[in-house]
């Protein structure tokens, strides 16, 4: 873990929310939070500030142990499986400081967000701008098969061709856009664009409702 100063947080703070920033005053949702944890760790890693606004005033939070206690309860508790992190404490004075919680991309993706404590099962979340988004099952099977799997191989065909035509005219393109275009079942359809992103062709874009894709 890197050394953190006031200074540089404030900076970091600034600059607002985004794709590896999250920040919080307290840890009174600590489930909400493990939330936006897991998203970090399925995406591409993030850090969280405990004890700022939510405009960025980096004005700290009492009983600082006590949140940051609160918080990584939550992380051995609801998330699943375990998630990787480093932790820093910067007293401001007597009665106020910051936490940092720097969060590593997951080695064994994709990490859920447990139902209740006695469960492995939950749902799995991804970054996408300032926002942790519920991954689609696409997302899912895309991250467990990238920790596995070097390279991937495909046979373009048909279906194939079909998506680079349509990927000419539009910017960008759905599931269900794709599946009804080229005459296929959302089955086949998903199974394609998940090869082709695994194979580095295409590009995923977490999006609310239904993902993008794009050619690289």
């Amino acid at each position: 873990m890197e050394n953190w100063s006031i200074r540089r947080i404030s900076e970091l703070a600034k600059k607002g929310e985004g794709v590896h920033l999250e920040f919080k005053k307290k840890a009174n949702f600590p489930d909400k939070i493990a939330k936006e944890l897991v998203a970090f760790a399925n995406t591409q890693g993030g850090v969280l500030l405990l004890g700022i606004d939510d405009d960025g005033t980096v004005s700290g939070t009492r009983d600082i142990e006590g949140e940051v206690y609160v918080l990584e309860q939550a992380i051995r508790n609801l998330i699943w499986p375990k998630l990787e992190y480093a932790l820093q404490i910067i007293k401001l004075n007597e009665k106020k400081g910051i936490a940092v919680f720097e969060i590593e991309r997951g080695k064994k993706l994709p990490l859920h967000l447990k139902e209740n404590l006695n469960t492995k099962t939950g749902k799995a979340y991804v970054r996408a701008g300032e926002q942790s988004l519920q991954a689609s099952k696409e997302m899912r099977e895309i991250l467990r098969r990238r920790i596995k799997e070097k390279d991937t191989q495909f046979t373009f065909g048909e279906k194939e061709r079909k998506l680079m035509e349509l990927l000419e005219s539009n910017q960008n393109i759905t599931l269900k856009n794709y599946a009804q275009a080229a005459n296929l079942s959302k089955f086949i359809a998903s199974r394609t664009l998940i090869k082709l992103v695994l194979a580095n062709v295409l590009e995923i874009q977490p999006e609310e409702g239904q993902d993008l894709y794009f050619r690289k």
